[in-house]
């Protein structure tokens, strides 16, 4: 009998801690992240700002760029858009809008206006999202070759970093080709000189078009 009542004391404390446990797995907390965050609206908003490629803020948009148009709270204006090669794009009711000669924020104006016509106070964000007006080409004894976006000012050695070089290059003797009307300019780029200190004036900036050849 005494052992029954054991048995069953044993059982009941048993029930009670396990009743316990999951009162306090039931007890509802906070979401990690969400104490200090704004409306929703806000957060969302701030995010979709910081996003896109690092592009220079004086980058001027061409043809063939890939922009993204954000209004908030206003998902059928937002769209992802190419810069036609007649340099507009075109959005819902404002139609086509000029986009190339102008940086992002002359763009977010542009369309801010326009939009006034049918949302009150549009907030407008324009990110580029693909460069596809400006580039370089590389080529020659290098790992990468190929064409590189200009996002922004750019120098000889921004791009080679980012191509490396094969065993057999001849890194005192790379050299860019620049189309200037009908004549053809070439700039010496000495690398074994440059990452000595010597010469930084050789590590130009470089223009649409560029080639860069490492022998």
């Amino acid at each position: 009998m005494k052992y029954t009542n054991y048995m069953i004391t044993s059982l009941t404390l048993l029930f009670l801690a396990s009743l316990a446990a999951g009162v306090c797995l039931l007890e509802p907390r906070p979401l990690l992240g969400l104490a200090n965050e704004g409306k929703p609206g806000e957060q969302s908003k701030a995010t979709h700002e910081s996003a896109g490629p690092s592009v220079s803020q004086d980058f001027i948009i061409g043809a063939g760029d890939v922009l993204n148009v954000f209004v908030w709270k206003e998902p059928d204006f937002s769209k992802t858009v190419p810069v036609r090669p007649d340099g507009k794009i075109s959005l819902p009711l404002v139609n086509d809008i000029q986009a190339a000669g102008l940086t992002a924020i002359q763009l977010k104006e542009s369309i801010t206006k326009s939009l006034s016509q049918f949302v009150t106070e549009p907030a407008v964000t324009v990110t580029v999202e693909v460069v596809n007006s400006q580039k370089v080409v590389v080529m020659g004894e290098v790992n990468s070759a190929g064409p590189r976006p200009l996002a922004g000012p750019t120098r000889i050695m921004d791009i080679i970093a980012t191509a490396g070089f094969t065993p057999f290059a001849k890194t005192s003797k790379i050299y860019v080709l620049r189309n200037e009307g009908e004549h053809q300019q070439r700039f010496d780029f000495n690398y074994k000189e440059f990452i000595k200190g010597k010469r930084a004036e050789q590590n130009i900036l470089l223009k649409n078009g560029d080639t860069i050849i490492v022998p």
